[in-house]
């Protein structure tokens, strides 16, 4: 294991907390996965399973109807919540998003992305979201599919430090390319720092 690995460990071990016989259920971790769509289902499963194996107490999924259906038989373990919606539908994202916003006093932090999708309604409803969680300074990590809306507008994250954005390499580039930064391939350390500056202050 490398210095820089231990390292990093070490920290993560520092904010992770201790087990203590007097905590009761929840103190420990409640999060929250915004993702999955009618042809996603495992990638937001393994997101809040791996939240739970991590030690979270309370793993919730928040995902369309047609998604939380499967998602229900991989696991007890997991609270399934049907409130996101694709197209067609005659809900609007403020609708679709207000039980979703309900939920994020109950939560330490919220996961959003995996198995999402780029339909417009599921998008703009994690807009909603996501304007709603910076209000209140929740932690965000943003993966996969939100990483398309935050492309779009990045806006809704700039500025915000409380937020760990998780991009693969294309991902990084249109992220780039969405904030006018020029980083002439770089998609390492120099890169992510350049990004993050740009993003004012937002973790790569």
């Amino acid at each position: 294991m490398s210095p820089a690995t231990k390292e990093l460990l070490k920290r993560v071990r520092m904010m992770v907390p201790p087990m203590l016989e007097k905590f009761h259920k929840g103190m420990l971790g409640r999060v929250a996965v915004i993702g999955g769509s009618e042809n996603y289902t495992g990638a937001p499963y393994f997101s809040a399973m791996a939240s739970a194996r991590l030690g979270a107490d309370l793993s919730h999924v928040i995902c369309t109807p047609p998604a939380a259906n499967v998602i229900k038989t991989y696991s007890p373990n997991l609270m399934v919540h049907p409130l996101m919606h694709e197209n067609p539908s005659h809900s609007t994202p403020s609708t679709l998003a207000s039980p979703v916003i309900a939920m994020l006093t109950h939560l330490h932090s919220l996961v959003i992305g995996p198995g999402l999708g780029r339909d417009d309604l599921m998008q703009e409803t994690v807009a909603e979201v996501v304007s709603a969680a910076r209000e209140k300074k929740l932690p965000l990590v943003l993966d996969a599919d939100a990483l398309w809306l935050i492309q779009r507008k990045p806006e809704l994250v700039k500025g915000y430090k409380e937020c760990v954005l998780t991009p693969n390499v294309v991902e990084f580039g249109r992220l780039a390319q969405a904030v006018g930064l020029d980083t002439k391939g770089d998609t390492g350390k120099e890169g992510c720092k350049a990004l993050a500056n740009a993003l004012g202050g937002v973790m790569i």
